[in-house]
């Protein structure tokens, strides 16, 4: 099969998307597949990727060619307007898929998504709407509101609302968030109000929204989901810290055990709440949920993540390997579970 890995783009997710990229083509390709890897943003001149690509072809050197073009992002926006590189759209076109490696803005938000759809052009993950929802944690919390699912109490700010907790019953400490943001690039713990004047000032900008919620002091869980079905609860212990951009992505400092320790009753329902999530969202083929669990083991649903990591320390792959799916199987399984969007 004809396989785009799309990745890149000019989200603050920009590394962390192209080293998620130069996994799953390498996975894609190992499970059998004529897997190219593609900037967003900068595209490619050559419109015929595939047929040099079909016996061999040298990620590695691919990737750097990719990370080169990261310093050149500025000076290109100042001098178009569109979005997609060069013959993106043409491009995506030609393949059977295109499995989308994008993480962050212009990426998860379902704009690309709705472009594809206007274009025809196959993709894996969840639509243009669920994307949308399910990027920005606003919305997703009115969702899970709506639909009982436990999840900590917040507010929704603009830059124009009032930013006193106790108008919307909060007190320290609390987490502030940006809406649309991933990998917790903008997200801060706050104990006191100099901290928290600090955290609205980064926050805001990087967004015009952001979130304040509760801050659940316990254990940090996430379950994938694959075509509705939880995988195994995987349990993350950060070594130091809490689980932040820099424990996510970098090796060793953080230990992730899956399945993780907790009883059968609470495995089940974590999985269970998991599913509901992902249905009430409308996400298709698969997605990330994560939560925390205070002291009294109650469990509080944070977010839904439409296209989750596939880098080294990601956790999808790790819940798969321990169901016995290792990962060029698992890139293979996705692309098969997103192409089921397509049929009648």
């Amino acid at each position: 099969m004809k396989i785009i890995v799309l990745c890149g783009g000019i989200s603050t997710e920009r590394e962390i998307s192209i080293t998620s990229g130069m996994m799953i083509c390498k996975g894609l390709r190992q499970a059998g597949h004529n897997a190219v890897l593609l900037d967003v943003f900068f595209g490619s001149p050559d419109t015929d990727v595939f047929s040099n690509a079909e016996q061999s072809y040298d990620i590695e050197a691919e990737i750097k060619k990719i990370q080169s073009y990261t310093e050149k992002i500025k000076s290109v926006q100042e001098k178009r307007k569109e979005f997609f590189g060069e013959n993106v759209i043409a491009i995506c076109q030609s393949a059977d898929i295109v499995f989308m490696a994008l993480h962050g803005k212009y990426g998860e938000d379902g704009l690309c998504q709705a472009a594809f759809d206007l274009a025809k052009i196959r993709y894996t993950g969840s639509g243009a709407l669920a994307s949308g929802i399910c990027m920005d944690k606003g919305i997703t919390k009115q969702i899970f509101y709506g639909s009982k699912i436990s999840t900590p109490k917040s507010v929704w700010l603009g830059k124009s609302d009032s930013k006193n907790l106790s108008d919307y019953g909060l007190s320290y400490p609390v987490v502030v968030k940006v809406c649309n943001g991933g990998s917790s690039v903008g997200v801060v713990i706050v104990q006191n109000a100099d901290e928290y004047d600090q955290a609205l000032e980064t926050c805001f900008a990087l967004d015009d929204k952001i979130i304040v919620e509760e801050y659940i002091k316990g254990r940090e869980f996430s379950v994938g989901v694959l075509a509705g079905k939880a995988l195994p609860v995987i349990e993350i212990i950060p070594k130091t810290g809490w689980y932040d951009y820099k424990n996510k992505y970098q090796g060793g400092a953080t230990t992730e055990i899956c399945p993780a320790q907790i009883s059968d009753e609470l495995t089940e329902k974590m999985q269970k709440v998991s599913e509901d999530a992902y249905r009430v969202a409308g996400c298709e083929a698969y997605a990330r949920v994560d939560f925390m669990m205070d002291g009294a083991e109650k469990i509080y649903c944070l977010e839904i993540n439409t296209l989750p990591g596939m880098t080294p320390t990601s956790l999808i792959p790790q819940e798969a390997a321990a169901i016995g799916i290792d990962f060029p199987t698992l890139c293979d399984q996705l692309v098969q579970l997103s192409l089921e969007k397509y049929k009648g």
